[in-house]
């Protein structure tokens, strides 16, 4: 049967909402968090239960369509022609045990409702830079927040996930009742069943502590020597993200910090104050601002700025084994360049702590990997719409030699496959859990490599 006729079928059944093309509101409803990724799929639908997740499950076994599910789309990733967009936002569900220190959480709920609710608890959740990220698809996807060093992976402290496999089964799935299921939600995403919530470890953090430093563009190489130094004995309650940021002379930007250069280092530390170890850092150069303190988890959350609305933006991702001195040089004669002006942030993530021994089997892992970087290429109006490409693709060469032999899939760019992640015994398993799940495949490879 046609795609169009069962949809429209299927949207008949459902008590939620099925948005085909031409309809007034597909335009908006098929876009991505990213309005640079361009997606087409047949539909996109917003269920209200998990009965309206069986009969879309049907609609598709009857058109030999798939379901893509994406609760807020950060994670897109290109076209999905025969794919029905599945938005998750009824399954809001938001339930914290501070006694154990786990929460459940609908996969539609945002990292940002969770940091609220733990507020004051001296709990935190292993939450992404985002607050408008979704739990699941960050959690799903392998995760890298604030707390990596001290509690791992966002998918390291998930304990447990409701899903609804490709034959209407709905249940709770962990590692003694499935743990091959388990193994594959740790990182590869949502490709062997719709998962509705998810049961997740919390952080304790009974002594939040955390610092800002600013210092001048010029003090960049100095001052990432003084960071990957730090990184060989500090402890895993310490994470350290360094920003250099070169802010374009674009007129929605505030006069302070339009056409400015400037490289800022961010400390958090889970058991106190860390002056002891900062100073070395702070010692690496001419500190222009400085904030330190006792914090807390909303604190944290907010100081990474990041957008609440869709907006455009490119980037490129590159994990590291080691950050030596010609490396760190390299990198930032590179990004002197008046030619790179479309970078205007690359952030450096020290790794190791805790993510060297992840508490629970997972597909994704950063076992035995330094750093992680990233390179921020956003697109403001009035500037040309396809900056950046050579810029990214120099970024990744200079960093080539230093290279780790995976990443985590939530850093994964456009058209990059979970082979960046993986190695090829990993794929294969992943394949052979996938086809128990979902024999059909109705569910949407994501970023498996076809």
């Amino acid at each position: 049967m046609a795609l169009r006729s069962v949809l429209e079928s299927a949207r008949n059944a459902l008590r939620g909402d099925l948005i085909l093309p031409g309809d007034e509101s597909f335009e908006a409803a098929r876009r991505p968090w990213n309005l640079a990724i361009e997606q087409h799929p047949a539909g996109v639908a917003v269920p209200v239960d998990v009965d309206d997740l069986r009969t879309l499950l049907q609609a598709a076994r009857d058109a030999g369509a798939t379901l893509s599910v994406q609760p807020t789309g950060h994670g897109a990733d290109g076209d999905l022609a025969d794919a029905v967009v599945v938005r998750m936002a009824a399954f809001d569900e938001l339930s914290v045990d501070l006694g154990s220190g786990v929460v459940r959480v609908g996969s539609g709920v945002r990292w940002g409702a969770v940091v609220e609710a733990l507020e004051g608890t001296g709990w935190a959740a292993p939450a992404g830079t985002s607050p408008v990220v979704a739990v699941a698809g960050y959690t799903l996807g392998g995760g890298h927040s604030w707390f990596s060093r001290t509690a791992g992976l966002g998918s390291d402290n998930l304990r447990a996930a409701w899903v609804l496999r490709s034959d209407g089964t709905h249940e709770r799935v962990d590692d003694d009742s499935d743990p091959e299921l388990m193994w594959a939600l740790r990182g590869a995403g949502g490709i062997v069943g719709i998962v509705t919530a998810l049961e997740i470890d919390l952080v304790p953090t009974p002594a939040l502590w955390g610092t800002e430093l600013t210092f001048e563009a010029a003090d960049a190489g100095s001052v990432v020597r003084a960071v990957r130094d730090l990184s060989a004995e500090a402890p895993a309650s310490l994470n350290v993200f360094v920003s250099s940021m070169r802010m374009p002379d674009a007129p929605q930007l505030p006069e302070e910090i339009r056409g400015r250069s400037f490289l800022t280092v961010q400390a958090l530390s889970t058991a106190g104050a860390a002056d002891d170890l900062i100073e070395r850092v702070r010692a690496a150069g001419t500190v222009r601002r400085e904030v330190s303190g006792a914090t807390s988890p909303k604190t944290v959350a907010a100081s990474s700025g990041e957008p609440t609305e869709p907006t455009p933006g490119k980037g490129v991702s590159a994990a590291l084994s080691s950050l030596d001195d010609a490396t760190i040089d390299d990198l930032f004669r590179f990004r002197g360049l008046p030619e790179q002006w479309p970078i205007m942030g690359i952030d450096i993530r020290m790794l190791g702590g805790a993510l060297n021994e992840p508490r629970r089997a997972g597909f994704a892992t950063l076992q035995g990997v330094g750093w992680l970087l990233h390179a921020l290429v956003p697109v403001f109006p009035g500037v040309p719409s396809e900056p950046g490409e050579a810029s990214m693709a120099g970024f990744r060469d200079v960093l080539a030699r230093a290279a780790a032999p995976q990443t985590v899939p939530t850093f994964l760019g456009p058209g990059e496959t979970l082979e960046r992640c993986g190695d090829p015994a990993s794929i294969d398993r992943l394949r052979d859990v996938r086809a128990a799940a979902d024999p059909e495949s109705l569910i949407h490879e994501g970023r498996l490599p076809r």
